[in-house]
């Protein structure tokens, strides 16, 4: 990239000088050597030491500012607080809810949401979103894996999870957000307004403080399930710490890309408010973790929809003077590419970032081309490091579009060969990452915590390389997983629902690249002789167990069994190649 006369050459810092200096003496981020679960590591000086600690400081500092926008709905900061302050105390006195005990939230992003996860941070229970997404088996399976307590949900979730509620014997209760005022026959279940009212009177709710209780920077805080190799999904555990490492890691890329244009650090404004348009869930890692805690800490405001439509999304950025975009690559190709864009002034976006999938190269291009003055972002984390380990942005991000960015000074990221020997600086290997945002473990699952936790490591099961200075190019899974826009699909689990179908001899999943999703899902399927299936009765019959985005979008039928090596595995790099890329 060529430099501006006026400006200094770029990079005027090297990654290492720029991590050394922001993580030196003094510094807003500041690391030093610590421990955490008895292993050594880097940890943040500065960070808040909980959740519950950044609600109170927040709704001290800011608390007339709009914190959540739905649609008419406007909730300040000192409205979540009194709206959790409110529902914590219900958590604890009217319904037992104690240090260590999981509270579930499962709905779409509604004002109630936060409400319900900072009034679980905040007397030490731990929070457990869940895909609003899932059919009722699989509500079924994460509320009883997790011996979940308590469960806030809408009513669509309600509907859904009703007749699987006899066999959650320690579901003691369910809160429905948004309730109609229905009678409910079952007596677990509350309406959450019974607490709290609407949306738009809870800062006029009285001042009753949170309820007292000690809670540390080690403590248990959520556990946000994540897909397994096996099809079912595993539920990893995070700290205070953990959680709010995350959005250290995030900042101190960002100081970065400002250091190596040579420019300084400026201080916060107090008068200026960024906004973040939420096109993704609070129940992923990104949308809670990068989202919702940071917006909270920095006095963001949150702009919330029913559902993602970028039509619909181009006036609420005008309105709403919206600063960042993003979520996914499908997000970005949609705002770039409507027909509308030019019908709003969108001048207000300062940053379009996105992570969680693939993403052509030509889309950071694309960015700088129609939004000069946008910063555009890629980035790599996964549930297990609490979402943001790495962050490519600026004139990094345009001068090398295809790496997911170089660690902050606090994450530590190596390449392993299959034995775990560290590998040469450019070689391709298994991604191993250390940081003070690693989860600490799976949830009751000690055979997967001994594969993925290692000494402070997550193994990733991403094959991957770094270069010299230390960015991260991601290669392939080596976890047979694909990507849609965002979310996890594993095969095994959409292979299992094909093959629970009697026509079905032989299946593979496999991902089909999408400019817009990143990937979505394909199938090459082999009946057994004499039987006969269609494409869309096959597909009926795998939404009838999953979730909808988990069933294929297209299967290609063969008579003959499929391709596989010595060792019998399916060799679908060879079925990827009959699938024709999708726009």
């Amino acid at each position: 990239m060529p430099a501006d006369s006026a400006a200094p050459a770029w990079p005027v810092m090297s990654i290492a000088d720029a991590n050394a200096a922001l993580g030196g003496p003094g510094s807003p981020l500041e690391i030093r050597d610590g421990e955490v679960d008895g292993v050594k590591m880097k940890v943040y000086v500065n960070a808040p030491p909980t959740i519950r600690s950044i609600l109170e400081m927040a709704a001290a500092t800011w608390p007339e500012r709009d914190y959540v926008v739905y649609e008419d709905e406007r909730v300040t900061f000192k409205g979540m607080m009194r709206a959790v302050q409110h529902f914590a105390k219900a958590l604890r006195e009217t319904y037992g809810i104690e240090k260590g005990d999981r509270v579930a939230i499962i709905m779409r992003n509604y004002p109630q949401w936060p409400v319900a996860f900072f009034a679980a941070c905040s007397i030490g229970a731990i929070a457990t979103p869940m895909n609003s997404w899932w059919t009722g088996d699989e509500l079924e399976y994460g509320l009883s894996f997790a011996g979940v307590k308590l469960a806030v949900v809408d009513g669509q979730i309600y509907e859904r999870m009703r007749e699987h509620m006899k066999k959650l014997p320690e579901l003691e209760h369910v809160i429905i957000a948004r309730d109609k005022g229905e009678d409910h026959a079952d007596p677990r279940v509350k309406g959450l307004e019974t607490y709290i009212g609407d949306a738009n009177s809870w800062g006029e709710l009285d001042d009753i403080g949170l309820p007292a209780v000690e809670i540390g920077p080690e403590d248990d805080a959520t556990i946000m399930y994540t897909s397994g190799t096996t099809g079912k999904p595993k539920g990893a555990l995070a700290t205070n710490r953990a959680v709010i490492s995350n959005m250290f890691n995030s900042s101190t890329c960002q100081a970065r890309m400002l250091l190596r244009r040579g420019e300084a650090i400026p201080e916060p404004d107090p008068n200026e408010q960024k906004a973040t348009l939420l096109a993704i869930p609070f129940f992923h890692a990104t949308g809670s973790f990068a989202i919702l805690i940071p917006s909270m800490l920095r006095g963001d405001k949150i702009v919330a929809m029913y559902k993602w439509d970028a039509g619909e999304a181009l006036p609420i950025i005008e309105r709403e003077k919206i600063t960042a975009v993003g979520g996914v690559p499908a997000i970005a190709w949609q705002l770039l590419e409507h027909p509308d864009r030019d019908k709003y002034d969108l001048s207000s976006i300062q940053a379009i970032s996105y992570g969680g999938a693939p993403s052509a190269p030509e889309l950071v291009s694309t960015i700088k081309k129609r939004f000069p003055d946008a910063a555009p972002g890629n980035g790599w984390g996964m549930t297990e490091t609490c979402a943001t380990a790495t962050l490519n942005i600026g004139e990094d991000y345009v001068n090398r579009p295809s790496s997911a960015g170089a660690p902050p000074g606090a994450v530590e990221l190596k390449i392993c060969d299959p034995d775990g020997n560290t590998m040469p600086a450019g070689e391709v290997g298994e991604l191993w990452c250390k940081s003070p945002s690693n989860c600490k473990r799976y949830w009751n699952r000690p055979e997967a915590t001994a594969e993925t936790f290692r000494d402070g490591w997550v193994v990733t099961g991403d094959l991957a390389r770094i270069d010299e200075e230390g960015f991260l190019f991601l290669v392939d899974r080596a976890k047979d997983m694909l990507i849609r826009g965002g979310e996890n699909i594993y095969c095994i689990e959409v292979e299992s629902a094909l093959y629970d179908h009697p026509a079905v001899m032989d299946a593979a999943v496999v991902g089909i690249p999408h400019k817009v999703l990143g990937e979505e899902v394909g199938a090459v399927v082999q009946l057994k002789p004499g039987k006969t299936v269609t494409q869309d009765e096959l597909r009926a019959h795998v939404a009838g167990i999953l979730a909808a985005f988990k069933v294929p979008v297209e299967i290609q039928f063969q008579d003959e069994p499929l391709p596989r090596n010595a060792n019998g595995k399916i060799l679908k790099p060879e079925l990827r190649s009959r699938f024709t890329a999708r726009a």
